[in-house]
């Protein structure tokens, strides 16, 4: 199995969507941060709009392919905004068909090499939920330390889950046995 991160590119872009937002039902949804409840872009608002701000030319959102064919998306925002100092990551493998194939494993760790080499900073971390046990378990697995736990404060089908945040030190990523 084959995985590369890539950006999106201009003729990318109706495939992506259809992959990554045709289907309000998909499984990642339920996953993916549900209780913030957002809604996906309609095809005209993607190609027409929302593609060309975020993605084509925007190194923070790149393409997961494998073997080939698109699966997913990683992603990097700021947590502390125009500062610039508190990088966090992001993984959504879109077809559920490819999810316990260590697909997320090899692309984050892609992703993550390559931020390493984008950025002088010294911790990037990972934000997730309680409810998300897969993606708790890739960032353990990956060397990424849970780092806070704050209880109680995501609101999911009638429960509350935390909020998980996970992160690694730039010495602690480059010294890691691979996994």
């Amino acid at each position: 199995m084959r995985v590369e991160i890539k950006p999106l590119t201009t003729a990318e872009v109706a495939e992506f969507w259809k992959l990554a937002y045709s289907d309000p039902q998909a499984e990642w949804t339920k996953w993916n941060g549900p209780y913030f409840r957002d809604e996906l872009p309609s095809r005209s608002a993607f190609i027409e709009k929302i593609a060309a701000e975020k993605f084509i030319g925007h190194p923070e959102r790149q393409v997961i392919w494998v073997d080939g064919q698109m699966a997913g998306m990683v992603s990097y925002n700021f947590e502390d905004g125009a500062l610039q100092r508190w990088l966090d990551v992001g993984i959504v493998i879109y077809r559920s068909d490819e999810w316990h194939r260590g697909i997320g494993r090899q692309a984050l760790t892609q992703w993550l090499d390559w931020l390493w080499t984008q950025t002088d900073l010294p911790h990037i971390g990972l934000t997730t939920w309680s409810g998300n046990a897969r993606m708790c378990r890739l960032a353990t697995r990956l060397g990424l330390k849970e780092e806070a736990r704050v209880r109680q404060v995501r609101y999911w089908q009638g429960q509350y889950w935390d909020s998980v945040k996970y992160g690694c030190l730039r010495e602690e990523w480059l010294t890691r046995s691979k996994v």
